[in-house]
């Protein structure tokens, strides 16, 4: 997130003039850093349910697009209390979507705690007539008439033939039912997994599938990269185009990553404009591949505009790092991190 203290405090050439720019005109960078905190916002709402995260990513950049340095203090009050009730309105909803999620759980629960009782009382009952065939035996046993003994023995034979016969019918329809209820479950259980692990814009893996896919590879000790992948430039394209050109150029771009990634790879976004790739090979393999991709993926793209088809060139940073021995994933996707941002300021070095 943009703040303020990162203009002032930053290392980089242009830091004196920023600071200077910002205490010429506070007001300017204070609607700056509120509406990155409202993009950030909706950014880390798609982290948060993905299923619902999308909608609030949408206006919110909606009302940052609305600022204005020229905002009366009215405005820009009304400007806050609508971003509010929107944040409220969307914790309400992701409160009442994870709520459902648990009461279906609950009744999956219920169910099998059900049908153990029916089984239960179900053995009751055979438990009950086998009794009773056990001691009609008994009393066979102080029979002497060979025909009585031999009727006798008849009868309790078909009786527990019936009762074996019950107990396998009533045990198949309660184990039918309970795993016709537990399929259901186990289907919207996968499809609320599916959501979670896919990117509700590119339809990439999602940063919390990704971790736990770093995560694997990591207990695994397997040698594995990471590559972060950052669109130069692309908060330009916010700022002149909107947020619906910027969210086309994202899917674009994210359907040339897929395109030229091997099926192995796993690709993901990051955040923003940032996307993220784990390589299964050591680094010298993986360099070759992320050279690979920056001239698939790097060049001209055809977007919509305000006004009509826009014609965009696109380029971008590409941070690569191999995982080392011991290293967790944050020490791991800070460096390649590290090395995208190096990446990107030796090309703007390189333009001025």
């Amino acid at each position: 997130m943009i703040s303020i203290k990162r203009y002032l405090d930053s290392d980089s050439p242009d830091s004196g003039q920023d600071a200077v720019a910002l205490q010429q005109d506070p007001f300017a960078a204070a609607l700056d850093v509120y509406g990155s905190s409202l993009l950030e916002m909706g950014h880390c709402s798609l982290d948060a349910c993905p299923g619902l995260g999308d909608g609030l990513k949408q206006s919110l950049g909606r009302l940052k697009a609305e600022l204005s340095p020229q905002m009366r203090t009215e405005k820009l009050a009304a400007h806050g209390e609508q971003a509010r009730e929107q944040l409220r309105e969307w914790g309400r909803e992701a409160a009442r979507h994870y709520h459902e999620k648990a009461r279906e759980v609950k009744e999956m629960l219920l169910t099998m705690a059900h049908t153990a009782d029916s089984v239960s009382a179900r053995d009751q009952r055979s438990a009950g007539q086998m009794s009773a065939v056990t001691e009609r035996l008994r009393a066979i046993a102080t029979l002497e008439d060979l025909t009585e003994i031999r009727a006798s023995i008849n009868k309790s034979a078909s009786e527990l033939k019936t009762s074996i016969d019950r107990m396998t019918e009533e045990g198949k329809e309660v184990l039918d039912h309970l795993k016709k209820q537990i399929e259901g479950y186990q289907a919207k259980l996968e499809e609320a997994e599916k959501i979670a692990s896919r990117d509700a814009l590119t339809g990439l893996s999602s940063r919390v599938y990704v971790e736990g896919q770093i995560e694997k590879r990591i207990e695994s000790r397997a040698a594995f990269c990471v590559a972060i992948v950052d669109i130069d430039g692309f908060k330009k394209v916010n700022d002149a185009h909107g947020h619906l050109t910027g969210d086309e150029l994202l899917k674009q771009f994210a359907g040339e990553l897929r395109s030229a990634c091997r099926p192995t790879d796993v690709i993901g976004r990051w955040g923003g404009d940032e996307f993220i790739l784990l390589f299964d090979s050591d680094l010298e393999e993986a360099a070759r591949q992320t050279e690979r991709l920056r001239k698939w993926v790097c060049g001209n793209y055809s977007v919509t505009g305000k006004n009509g088809t826009l014609k965009l060139r696109v380029d971008a940073s590409i941070g690569l790092a191999a995982h080392a021995a011991g290293e967790g994933m944050n020490e791991l996707v800070g460096r390649a991190d590290a090395a995208m941002y190096e990446e990107k300021a030796r090309a703007r070095t390189k333009v001025a």
